[in-house]
């Protein structure tokens, strides 16, 4: 059973926070003198801004290899979404992505339930396989068995979450979560076998690093196997979108960003509604918080109206 985290014929708007993650493919330059302060009044805009979700990334071990592109800095995921769930009222606190094979799935399910629990029940569990065999060399878990490892906790965590006892060692996870049967489970990745996961056994889609040009084939693909796995089930898509500064923007800014007034920049985000997507994950780009700030109120403001 699908469990509908966005309305039908909603096209919410999202923001994967600053701070949280300092990796150099995407982090702005002023994120890496802010800290926990910034990250706090980004959700509290988000949250006073009719933002749909905060997303926190998950890394737990960064190889040396890989920390010049990746950055060392990745804040742990129930933390950082703990501590946001105490100063904000509204906004769902998502998961973006949660790394399964990690963990244990009981674990998952407990930490999560409790998150939905003190939030009153504003969870989206984000899920992937994660991709870095380094950082799972590090954890001790075999990284060719990372699908079957996910696909696996998917299961035992719904399991957790929707019966009073998980059936092959019986044992209870408590607390329960607020949201019944149970949290959204949305899932992450873009390569065919992650979209047919989604399609099987996920309440959402949450595509990592698909370019607008691939949504299509995407989306059409993820839908098909969704028709012949789960009849007609609903499913929650997401994308990201461009980087976008509403307004003409004071500095130079990628040639591929959005910007300048707002209808200008709706086209081609209504363009995505068209194909299904019902979350847009936004890229807003800025120079400072105070700038992060203004551009989010700018969105919400003037360009999510024109998305109905």
């Amino acid at each position: 059973m699908t469990v509908r985290a966005i309305e039908p014929g909603q096209v919410a708007y999202s923001i994967q926070l600053p701070v949280q993650s300092l990796s150099t493919v995407f982090a702005a330059d002023w994120e890496r003198a802010a800290g926990p302060a910034e990250l706090v009044r980004v959700a509290k805009a988000a949250d006073r801004w009719g933002f749909f979700s905060i997303g926190v990334c998950d890394h737990v071990a960064i190889p040396r290899a890989r920390a010049e592109a990746m950055g060392t800095v990745w804040y742990d995921t129930v933390a950082t979404l703990g501590l946001l769930a105490g100063i904000t009222e509204r906004v769902r606190l998502l998961s973006h992505i949660y790394v399964l094979p990690y963990r244990n799935p009981l674990l998952v399910a407990k930490s999560f339930a409790t998150l939905d629990l003190l939030s009153e029940g504003r969870v989206i569990l984000g899920v992937g396989a994660g991709h870095v065999a380094d950082e799972f060399s590090a954890l001790g878990v075999e990284f060719d068995k990372r699908g079957q490892l996910r696909d696996e906790a998917i299961d035992k965590v719904i399991e957790a979450w929707t019966e009073e006892f998980v059936e092959d060692i019986d044992v209870a996870v408590a607390p329960r979560a607020v949201q019944q049967p149970r949290p959204p489970v949305w899932v992450g990745g873009s390569t065919w076998a992650a979209l047919r996961r989604a399609a099987e056994r996920g309440d959402g889609w949450l595509p990592q690093g698909t370019p607008p040009s691939k949504m299509p084939e995407q989306v059409s693909y993820l839908l098909e196997h969704r028709r012949n796995t789960r009849g007609d089930e609903p499913i929650d898509i997401s994308a990201g979108t461009p980087w976008i500064h509403v307004g003409t923007p004071a500095w130079e800014v990628s040639p591929r960003a959005l910007t300048g007034s707002p209808d200008a920049i709706a086209e081609p985000l209504r363009k995505l509604a068209a194909l299904g997507v019902n979350n847009l994950m936004l890229a807003l780009a800025a120079r400072s918080c105070d700038e992060l700030e203004d551009q989010m109120e700018a969105f919400a403001t003037a360009v999510a109206p024109l998305l109905a």
